[in-house]
């Protein structure tokens, strides 16, 4: 299902769908080709996805990047792996003093816990639905829908997803749909119809609109 770049990992089913959007969707035939060859992709492991995912929760992504450097510091692996155990060999106060809150810091060790002990089931997830994923994934202490749907977008690659509790899709919607105006999840739901089976690839586009920086995980 999908392929290496240089970069990372690129869905294999991507010109395919590009190229269903632009047949079935006015707006996407003409986003499409203003981004060329850029694409999703994905690097790292599912545990250090979801860990970056917990860290960047509500602070700016400067402010996340930047504890996230601190956070990784403070391993011996590199950054693009962060083994679950070691995060579980940290004091608290370490963590703390990587810039992390105290309930970050709850929510890392429950994830890695999860990770630790086999009750996320990794090796299956190719094997699972979207939402028997994201049922696994917000079990876990500080991971909700939105997070889960991020996950299976940038990390899974899973060609439609459509996560309508994100606020930048909402407002790519209303800008590029319905000339500006508020959009509700139904309305937003309707467009995505047409977008189906690859409403994740739809997605990425709508939010390159929004910010031409390449959408990575």
């Amino acid at each position: 299902m999908a392929r290496s770049s240089i970069a990372g990992i690129t869905p294999e089913y991507w010109d395919e769908a590009c190229r269903h959007l632009a047949k079935r969707d006015r707006v996407m035939k003409k986003l499409i080709p203003q981004f060329g060859e850029a694409r999703l992709e994905s690097q790292g492991d599912a545990f250090t996805t979801l860990a970056r995912s917990v860290i960047g929760q509500q602070i700016s992504v400067k402010s996340a990047q930047a504890v996230w450097d601190k956070f990784t510091a403070l391993m011996s692996s590199p950054a693009i792996k962060v083994p679950p155990a070691a995060v579980l060999a940290l004091p608290a106060e370490v963590l703390r003093g990587a810039g992390l809150s105290a309930r970050k810091v709850e929510y890392l060790r429950d994830l890695s816990l999860h990770f630790e002990a086999g009750s996320v089931h990794v090796g299956q997830w190719t094997q699972m639905d979207d939402e028997a994923i994201v049922d696994e994934l917000v079990a876990i202490r500080g991971i909700g829908r939105w997070t889960a749907e991020m996950f299976l977008i940038f990390y899974l690659m899973r060609p439609n997803v459509m996560p309508l509790d994100d606020p930048g899709l909402l407002k790519g919607i209303s800008q590029n749909y319905f000339s500006g105006e508020p959009v509700s999840r139904a309305e937003a739901r309707e467009v995505g119809d047409a977008w189906a089976p690859f409403r994740s690839v739809a997605t990425w586009y709508i939010w390159r609109s929004l910010d031409p920086l390449p959408v990575e995980s």
